[in-house]
């Protein structure tokens, strides 16, 4: 395994590029920091391009399961300083990848006959995406579609406050109208989440085809979606604030789906 002990290497210099969207774009890379994510990676069918391990941090003696990452064809061992030039995380686990990314068009979700999505228009943060996107594998939703977003799903810190969930959810990425489109065009009750809805969340039916549709904290929906979705729904508010995290609000709304398709009342 060749050795890598200078952060001005052309391999790392190369990696520290994948940082940037317009380089993961052109590259066709995407970087995956962290054991678990990885893994999570390579089961869902990513395909890891290359790995590189700092066995300073890292001891393959974590048998599990570090074993399935055995098959990478290009695998460097890099120095701590070399890694230190990389890592996101204040806690390292010592291994970082470049992996190819997926396809994240509408035309490749599968759906079910009842299917549960989360629509997510115009996100900003990474780690408001990132903590939706570990809440929707909780809730075990059928597919995320991010609409309008102004950060790439990619991006490192989604990877890491996702926990890897951004390869373990069936994830599309379009244009809010090309979303609305494909809702209608397959039966698909859309309810939008707006602060001065009248009808609570709780009082809807949410057990057949579901979307729940969340916009930003600052300026919620855009018009396109408030005019197309079946219903518009808020949670009670019960304080003096009148909002929520969005991460929080989706985890509300679907969650009490999940209750419902899982009771008989």
């Amino acid at each position: 395994m060749e050795r890598i002990t200078s952060p001005q290497n052309p391999k790392i210099k190369n990696l520290k590029k994948l940082e940037k969207a317009s380089e993961r774009r052109e590259q066709n890379l995407i970087l995956i920091e962290g054991l678990r994510e990885m893994v999570l990676a390579k089961r869902a069918g990513y395909e890891i391009a290359s790995l590189f391990v700092c066995e300073e941090i890292f001891s393959d003696s974590k048998e599990y399961p570090f074993k399935e990452l055995k098959g990478v064809n290009q695998q460097f061992s890099i120095s701590k300083a070399v890694y230190d030039s990389l890592a996101y995380r204040e806690t390292t686990e010592g291994i970082i990848a470049a992996a190819k990314p997926k396809n994240r068009s509408l035309e490749n979700l599968s759906l079910k006959s009842n299917s549960l999505i989360l629509v997510i228009e115009a996100v900003e943060k990474p780690g408001n995406l990132g903590a939706m996107l570990r809440t929707c594998d909780a809730a075990g939703v059928d597919a995320v579609i991010i609409c309008d977003a102004k950060t790439d799903v990619y991006n490192p810190n989604v990877v890491r406050s996702s926990i890897g969930t951004v390869f373990t959810n069936q994830i599309a990425v379009c244009e809010t109208k090309e979303a609305i489109e494909f809702l209608k065009n397959n039966n698909i009750t859309t309810y939008a989440a707006e602060l001065s809805a009248t009808k609570i969340h709780y009082k809807q039916n949410f057990k057949s085809n579901t979307a729940i549709v969340v916009g930003t904290e600052a300026t919620g929906l855009s018009t396109d979606w408030l005019n197309a979705a079946d219903e518009k729904i808020k949670i009670p508010m019960l304080g003096e604030i009148d909002s929520l995290n969005v991460s929080v609000s989706a985890g509300i709304l679907l969650f009490e789906a999940v209750r419902q398709r899982n009771s008989e009342i």
